[in-house]
């Protein structure tokens, strides 16, 4: 995380919106039951840090230095496109509503499902230069839970969960999502979609440093959990550990399509195979429009699927 000032309001010519209530843990079905890989214990960890500066990483994703924030409880927004800027949560916030903004905010989570929520029916949040953790002792099972349609993630640094970023489609760009926190049963990820994308929309997932410090299950993990996965791009990320740093897409529902793997760097800090198990598995070479292209190890050489 980035250091900040404590107390006070960052005012930046936008509206701050606190909407109150929703104290206590947020109720509602487990969401995914992704396939593990190696053990479902955790492995050990090892400080997970960007290899260099260009990278993201804790000096530049989360709270920008000098933005000072105000405390709140847990936050329900009902209110079409509300701002929340410059708030430190403990809690989690939830959105039923289109288009809101969460920008320079920190959620420090407690035992539930989600850091932030939005629900099934809404779209357009923007999720910016914003830190979710959970507290390490009690779950929380989602860094940012997306159930609804459009997202956008950028600058966002996410630790300390079970699973970090969950959306079927979107935009998750120049974000930290690293040192995820087992607990018993968990299957863990740190950027997962679990089904094919919104028709008409797609998922991005580019410029990331996504590091999983446990042996399973992966760093970015495309399942068939609700449908033949499609239309994704993954480019451009720094990717280790997880027991497979990247599950590809394939799956028994169906023949992936469009799923473009391009210039991804893949590292053995966590483990000497990228995975525990590997760097990727689960990948349809053959499916239409499918694209597997200058993905290569951290420290040199061409990475390929198996």
């Amino acid at each position: 995380m980035r250091p900040y000032v404590r107390g006070g309001w960052c005012l930046v010519a936008v509206l701050v919106v606190l909407l109150g209530g929703c104290t206590g843990s947020p109720g509602g079905p487990e969401v995914t039951r992704s396939p593990a890989v190696a053990t479902s214990r955790p492995g050990t960890p090892t400080p997970s840090k960007p290899a260099e500066q260009g990278w993201p990483g804790a000096h530049n994703t989360g709270v920008p230095e000098g933005v000072a924030l105000r405390k709140s409880g847990s936050i329900r927004v009902t209110r079409n496109g509300t701002v929340i800027e410059g708030v430190e949560v403990t809690g989690y916030i939830t959105v039923e509503a289109d288009d809101v903004v969460i920008r320079n905010t920190r959620v420090r989570g407690t035992k539930g499902w989600w850091g932030i929520l939005q629900r099934e029916g809404r779209t357009g949040l923007t999720v910016e230069d914003t830190e979710i953790f959970g507290n390490g002792r009690a779950r929380t099972q989602f860094g940012i839970l997306n159930q609804g349609k459009l997202i956008t993630i950028r600058r966002v640094d996410v630790h300390t969960i079970s699973n970090g970023i969950l959306t079927q489609q979107g935009l998750v760009e120049d974000s930290y999502v690293h040192d995820p926190k087992y607990y018993s049963g968990d299957h863990t990820d740190m950027i997962m979609s679990t089904g094919p994308p919104a028709p008409g929309t797609e998922l991005v997932i580019r410029r990331n440093t996504v590091i999983n410090t446990l042996d399973q299950t992966g760093a970015i993990a495309l399942f068939q959990d609700f449908g033949v996965v499609k239309d994704v791009t993954v480019e451009g990320n720094l990717l280790a550990g997880g027991g497979w740093s990247l599950y590809a897409g394939a799956g028994l529902k169906g023949k992936s399509s469009n799923i473009k793997v391009i210039g991804n760097v893949f590292s053995r800090r966590v483990w000497p195979k990228g995975g525990a198990a590997g760097p990727v598995s689960y990948w349809d070479k053959d499916g239409p429009g499918n694209r597997w292209q200058g993905n290569t190890w951290e420290n040199g050489g061409t990475v390929t699927p198996g």
